[in-house]
């Protein structure tokens, strides 16, 4: 099997077993993501003064946004015929068509949890932050931007979001991505979809079907690494600097740097579907049409002639 000299398999169980419930490894990447930011705002908040009731407000407000807007970004932009073919599945974790199937929630575009947050923080800033929108949003992109490393990990772990074929020595072979669990039972004749995996990966009996999987640019890890400078930019400008103080700059510098990484990271990722299927938009994927409106945005609030606030 001729693979990239750093290749491997990946595999992953689902998540971890307590008894008989399960904890999702996405699901666990959500929560982490929330609490890690619950805790960086926590600081933030302490600096500026501002009493922690209102930082339990602020959790709540963007749970609901990040989870409302990203499943609702991801059906408008990539998967539009959810509306006339299943429209329970849209909210619901559940699929109805064409058999019923409890799926989680699954199909989620960060495009629409950044749109849901910001119109989300203008009801937020005025009635119980009391400050201006700008003032807010600078501060939310710090935790927001640690939150995109987790759920890029999530993505990692479910197979899911990933890169084209490669022969570079950054390949990996995703498994579960390329054989269904039908696949997977069929192949091995294990009726349990998890073991039938674990079969696939590691009996000698199953060498050829291995073989067929290809290498592929594991792009949720290219994204990972790059949020976390993304992340720690942020940070050094709020910390160290007097970033803070230019009302709409941070909240600039994070739209131009994330969505430029989301922009280059799609050149190397498979496509997920959407507009760019249109003869007018197919010289970029729906990702990168998407990034551009956000990077554009963010320019503007570098460059325009900041206000400094106390």
């Amino acid at each position: 099997m001729n693979l990239p000299v750093l290749s491997f398999v990946w595999n992953p169980s689902e998540g971890i077993e307590l008894g008989s419930f399960m904890v999702r490894y996405y699901s666990l990447m959500f929560v982490v993501a929330f609490a890690v930011g619950w805790y960086v705002m926590k600081y933030i908040f302490i600096r500026e003064n501002e009493p922690m009731e209102k930082l339990d407000s602020l959790f709540i407000y963007t749970v609901i946004a990040t989870l409302l807007g990203a499943r609702l970004g991801h059906v408008i932009f990539y998967q539009s015929e959810l509306f006339r073919e299943d429209p329970l599945s849209i909210l619901l974790p559940i699929r109805t068509q064409p058999n019923f199937e409890f799926t989680g929630f699954s199909g989620l575009a960060s495009h629409g949890a950044a749109i849901a947050i910001i119109i989300f923080m203008i009801y937020f800033s005025k009635k119980i932050m009391k400050q201006s929108l700008l003032w807010v949003l600078d501060r939310v992109v710090i935790p927001v931007a640690s939150g995109a490393v987790f759920v890029r990990l999530g993505n990692f772990f479910n197979s899911e979001i990933i890169g084209h074929e490669t022969k570079s020595s950054l390949g990996i072979q995703f498994v579960q991505d390329f054989y269904s669990k039908r696949d997977a039972v069929e192949i091995t004749k294990i009726a349990e979809p998890r073991k039938a995996y674990q079969a696939l990966t590691s009996s000698p009996e199953y060498a050829q079907f291995l073989e067929k999987v290809p290498a592929k640019h594991p792009s949720q890890l290219y994204e990972a690494v790059m949020y976390v400078l993304v992340f720690a930019i942020l940070m050094i400008l709020y910390w160290k600097t007097d970033a803070r103080k230019k009302e709409g700059f941070l909240f600039g510098v994070f739209m131009v740097l994330l969505w430029s990484v989301r922009f280059g990271v799609e050149f190397v990722k498979e496509s997920q579907g959407g507009f760019e299927k249109y003869t007018l938009f197919n010289g970029l994927s729906t990702g990168q049409w998407l990034s551009i409106p956000f990077i554009l945005i963010g320019f503007y609030y570098i460059f325009r002639r900041k206000k400094a606030t106390t």
